[in-house]
Parts: C-alpha cells; structure tokens; sequence
C-alpha cells in the first residue's frame, strides 16, 4: 500500500488542523492505521493509531483528548484531528500502515509510510 500524508501548515496555538492519509490499494481495509511525528531534533514518536475497523484506538498520553483518528475504509483514508494545538505539537507527521489485526503504537511494527506533512504551531 502506498500513502499519502496532507493537510499540514502553520497555526497559531489553540487552533485546529486535519490531517488527512489517502492510501492505495484495494485491501485498505486489511491495514490498521497510524499517525506518528518527529519533531526537529527528536525521535518519531506515537501519536495515535486505530485498529482495521475502527473497533480499538489509542493515543499518545501528549494528545489524548485532542486529537482524534478516524478512518473511511470506503474512501481509503485516515485522518487525524487536531484540536487545541500546543507550540510542542510541531512536528513532521506520519501515517504509517500495518497488515492484521491490533492496535499498534511502534513504529517498528509498521511496514508502510507516507512521507509526511509539516505541522507548525505558533505560540
């Protein structure tokens, strides 16, 4: 599968972004899904991640209550809402994808990645 990460740009904090994966394929379905970020000088880290439909999500303790993932197996897309943004939520973010069941917050676990949206949050 190959995906495609958008949506990113510059907001000022407590603003409100969607982040969208579009993934090809026609057995979208049979991938859980995830958003991870890497920040300038950090490792990638989890932000979110949800099972193949839609029944298990899970969020970085950072986000959780903010963001939302969601995904439209239909449309071969994930998202990720992003409210209430913080200055530390800058980031490049990924989406990344993994054949089966579960819900999965390493990165290593994930077999596919899109190349990323720049995220800019202004304080």
């Amino acid at each position: 599968v190959q995906l495609q990460a958008s949506g990113g740009g510059l907001v000022q904090a407590g603003g409100y972004l969607r982040l969208s994966c579009a993934a090809s394929g026609r057995t979208f379905s049979s991938y859980a899904m995830g958003w991870f970020r890497q920040a300038p000088g950090k490792e990638r880290e989890f932000v979110a991640a949800m099972s193949l439909w839609s029944s298990g999500r899970t969020y970085a303790d950072s986000v959780k209550g903010r963001f939302t993932i969601s995904r439209d197996n239909a449309k071969n897309m994930v998202y990720l809402q992003m409210n209430s943004l913080k200055a530390e939520d800058t980031a490049v973010y990924y989406c990344a994808a993994v054949s089966g069941l579960g819900v999965h917050t390493v990165d290593t676990e994930y077999d596919y990645w899109g190349q990323g949206t720049q995220v800019t949050v202004s304080s």
